[in-house]
This record gives C-alpha cells, structure tokens and sequence, in this order.
C-alpha cells in the first residue's frame, strides 16, 4: 500500500498518550493531520470477491469527499460526522491480471496488484494456523510457483468489544517458494486443489488462533438467541459488570492522581505513576475470560469484507465435549451467517486421532465425544466435514499431514460450489438394524461400495486389504459394552458378539485413537459414531 499525504509525516502518539495529554491540558488531541485510511483488511496483492457488492470502509476527516477507482469504476462517498465512509463497488467480474485500487480523499491511498476471485475465510486453531514449512513439504514449497494463490498472513486480537477495524495492516502474499512456508498448510492445499478447477484466483483469509475454545469465535447472537449457550453469555457479562463496578470504584483515585499530576506539569516535577485500573475480562490475562474475545479483535471487523466460504479447523479446546459442541457449533455458522448476510458455505474438519491407544470397547477417551459433535453437525445445511481419523499421531496433536486434510476440505468446495460431480465425503453412519444376532449397519455416501484399507503417508490412493473391518463394538439392553466382529456386505456392516446375543447400539472407532481402517471404495476414511445417546 502506499499512500501519497500533503503534509510532513508525523509521529502519530498512542491512545493513552494523547488521553493524558489532555486530561492534563498538554495538547490538543485534534492536532493530528487529515489522512484518508481504508479498512486493513485491505493490503497491496490481495484477493477481492467476485461477483458481490465489494464495501470499502474507512475513516477520514468528517465531511470529506472520498473517491474510490477500480476495474473501470468510480464511486464516491463522503466521510459522516463520526469519520467514516463507505463506498460499494459493483459486483467485479474474476480477473487475474493485478490492477490498482485507488482511494482518494485527504490523502491518496494506492493498493498495488489486486486480483478478483474466490476468497476463503481460514479459522479456528493452530491445526488451521499450521504454516506449510512446518510440514515436511520442502517440495511443494520449492514448487510454489502459484501467483493467482494469495494469503494474508497470520494476525491474532483478544478483544473485550467488537472492533470497528484490525489492528493492524498487512500486504496480501501470493504464493512463491519465499511466502508458502508461512501460509496455512489446510488453506495451501486446500487452494492448490480448487484453484485449477475454479479458474480464478484464489484468496486465503487467515484468521485463526492456537489453543482457542470456539467460543472465542462466537459472536453475542450465538449465545443470547441460542437458549442452549445463554448461560455461557451471562457468566461473560457478569464478569463486564464487576469489572465496570471496579473501574467505577478507581474513579475517586483516578481523579486525586489527575491532580497530583496536573501540579506536579506545573512545578515542572515528575508525574507521578498513574493509579492501576483493571482490565476488561477478555484482556486480563492474570485473569482471562475467552467468550467471545477473538470474535470481537479478529472476526467481527471482516464481517464487511466479502468472502465465498468457511474453512474451519478447530475442536481440540472442546475435544472433550459432545452436547455443548453441538450445541455451540451450529449457533456459530448461523450468527457468521447472518454477519456476511449470506449462507456461507462452511466445511469443516474432524478432529484426527491422537494420544495413545487403548482397548476399552466402550471408547469415549480423548477426542471421541468432540467427534461425535462434529458428526452430528453434518445436519447443519451447506455444511460439509472433511475426516482425519486416519491422519493423525498418536505424540503430536499437530499431525503433519495437512495435505489430505486440505484435499479431503476441497472435495467439498469442488461438488458443492465448483460443480464437480464427486462424492465429497465418506461414510457417514446413517443408521441400524437388528439382523437376528446381529446388527446391520447403513451408511451415507457408501453408494460404491466400502472396504478395509491401508493409508500410507500422502499417497492418497489407499490401498484395499482383505482385512475384517476394526473397532467396531456393540451393546445390549443393559448397556455393556464388547468387541464385535464385522464383516462389509455391500455399502453396509454387519457387527455381532458371541457376549450380545441380542445387540440394540453399536459404536465404531469412538476413541481418542482408534485402530479405524474403514474407507468408501473412492478411498475416504468413514467417520467414527455411536448410534447410542448413553
């Protein structure tokens, strides 16, 4: 970006600075000179939405005509009394071939080789965050040659309100072997795969944060107008009162020092240090409340900027829960949506197996409860989940293999938003019968057929065995769980036990690190499930 100003540059003081300027009557805090300034989410090589009305917010000085130019357009605002402006651009046809955006007002504020394409919004955790040089892909990355791939890099905001803007700027980067160390390894692959087919330029919206509960992400909405997660709201809002009850009890301090300071500018002393005030739940890190917090610095203030879907990383912070990520998940994708004011296509990824093995049939360790929740939200509508039950390490909650994870996210972008015909997922447990000692297992997108297979490294052609099916285990009335035999029978399983004469459940893979090896014919894991509610 550059910017052309018509005055002298200038040191530009903190907030709290120029707020003690003038309470001791030192400066004016007007003295700053007029500088037109566009939303940062905004940077030189970015990646525009096509086909959506495009705003362009910013700030500059009130009552200023600001003019906008792009791709042969030209549109005008005016700066409000509060500052700011915003100028919509007509739906942008997808264009390759980098031009420059040009917001004039006070000053002139250039972005350099901007693309129009598809813009995919990364978030949820490090899994999400994970660059590709952390992956063992020293040959994709020297192979990078990918300028219609671009990314804006990793940025992270605990906010106590939701912000008007970002924090800070940042130049978009496309894809070479000098900047693909550092983009998220989900989003590469996932781009990598989509870009060729969808013949426009694509975008990588990095906004995502390691070890973050999702309700860091949920917006207000997602807890008042979701019954389920109020309670989770009210304990946030109980901790802002007290803390507002707090700053009221500092204003008599706050007050004396203001006039101990005042003296001592006159005396020409040193000030003294200013009394300590506490911080807002969300930004006490002595004292850390999370909800809602990275909505408010990082999500809500692109909530303007048009995107054309949501790839989503995240559960391990949940990864022991099953009915509140149901309950939390859901709200989360209808509040973004009614943000975007669009039904953003959401796909998301299943927690991979991860920590050591164990043999108890009933399961339920680990990740297992989390993995059932992100099972259950495949109900959610335009949503899709890539599983990475075979993906995983069994040490490393960051397992290295992003690339089927990437791969496993663009089957669902491909069929659902490139018009691919593929089956995007594997089998989804859809259902079961009693079969005289036995039960019968159906699946979703099991139209092919099902087998054992092995999963080597990145190959992602798996290989089918003559194995039995594993990690199947069922249960009776009185609810004791025991391994069962499995046998495939076209696109459905059969499971029984000698010790369960009369099965009524059945589980599959429900553990944090399952022996799972059951795939669709195409050679997509199924998910692990439990057809019980225990």
């Amino acid at each position: 970006m550059r910017t052309t100003q018509p005055h002298p540059a200038r040191i530009r003081p903190s907030p709290f600075l120029r707020l003690l300027a003038a309470a001791l009557g030192l400066a004016s805090t007007n003295a700053l000179p007029a500088q037109t300034r566009v939303a940062r989410v905004f940077g030189d090589h970015m990646v525009l939405q096509r086909e959506q009305p495009l705003r362009i917010d910013g700030r500059d000085t009130p009552g200023t005509k600001v003019v906008v130019r792009f791709a042969d357009q030209e549109v005008t605002a005016t700066a409000g009394a509060d500052g700011a402006f915003t100028a919509t651009l007509a739906p942008l046809a997808a264009a390759a071939t980098g031009r420059e955006l040009v917001v004039a007002g006070s000053t002139t504020v250039r972005f350099a080789d901007v693309v129009v394409g598809d813009v995919w919004l990364c978030s949820g955790q490090s899994n999400m965050a994970w660059g590709l040089g952390g992956c063992d892909a020293r040959a994709d990355i020297d192979a990078a040659a990918l300028p219609v791939i671009r990314y804006r890099p990793y940025f992270e905001h605990f906010a106590g309100e939701p912000q008007p803007d970002l924090r800070d700027g940042a130049s978009w980067r496309p894809i070479s072997p000098d900047t693909a160390a550092d983009c998220t390894a989900v989003g590469f692959y996932f781009a990598r795969a989509v870009q060729p087919v969808a013949g426009v330029p694509i975008g990588l919206l990095t906004c995502t944060v390691g070890g973050t509960e999702i309700e860091c992400w949920m917006p207000p909405a997602a807890f008042t107008d979701f019954p389920a997660n109020r309670a989770i709201g009210e304990e946030r809002q109980r901790r802002i009162v007290a803390w507002q009850q707090a700053l009221a009890a500092a204003v008599p301090e706050v007050e004396r020092w203001t006039q101990r300071a005042k003296a001592a500018v006159a005396a020409g002393a040193t000030i003294p240090p200013p009394p300590h005030l506490p911080l807002h739940p969300n930004e006490d890190r002595s004292e850390w409340h999370r909800t809602q917090s990275l909505y408010n610095g990082m999500v809500h203030p692109l909530t303007r900027f048009p995107v054309r879907g949501v790839l989503w990383y995240q559960g391990e912070n949940n990864g022991h829960e099953q009915d509140g990520y149901v309950a939390k998940f859901p709200a989360l994708v209808a509040t973004w949506r009614q943000l975007w004011g669009r039904e953003l296509p959401f796909y998301f990824v299943q927690l991979a197996n991860y920590e050591r093995r164990t043999d108890d049939p009933a399961g339920g360790d680990g990740f297992a409860a989390c993995r059932t929740a992100q099972l259950l939200c495949t109900r959610v509508p335009k949503t899709g989940m890539a599983v990475a039950i075979d993906l995983g390490e069994a040490d490393d909650i960051h397992p290295r293999n992003k690339f089927d994870v990437g791969l496993r996210l663009a089957r669902h972008a491909l069929a659902n938003d490139y018009g691919q015909r593929l089956d995007p997922s594997g089998p989804l447990f859809a259902g079961c019968e009693r079969d005289g000692a036995s039960l019968r297992v159906r699946f979703d997108h099991a139209a092919e057929g099902l087998m054992v297979g092995r999963k080597r490294g990145r190959d992602p052609v798996v290989a089918a065995t003559t194995d039995a099916p594993r990690g199947f285990a069922i249960a009776g009335a009185e609810r004791r769980w025991h391994h069962a035999e499995a046998r495939i029978d076209g696109s459905t399983v059969v499971v029984r036990s000698d010790a369960v004469p009369e099965p009524v459940a059945v589980r599959y893979a429900h553990r944090g690190n399952p022996d799972a090896a059951l795939y669709a014919r195409a050679g997509l894991p199924a998910s692990p499930f439990r057809s019980d509610a225990w």
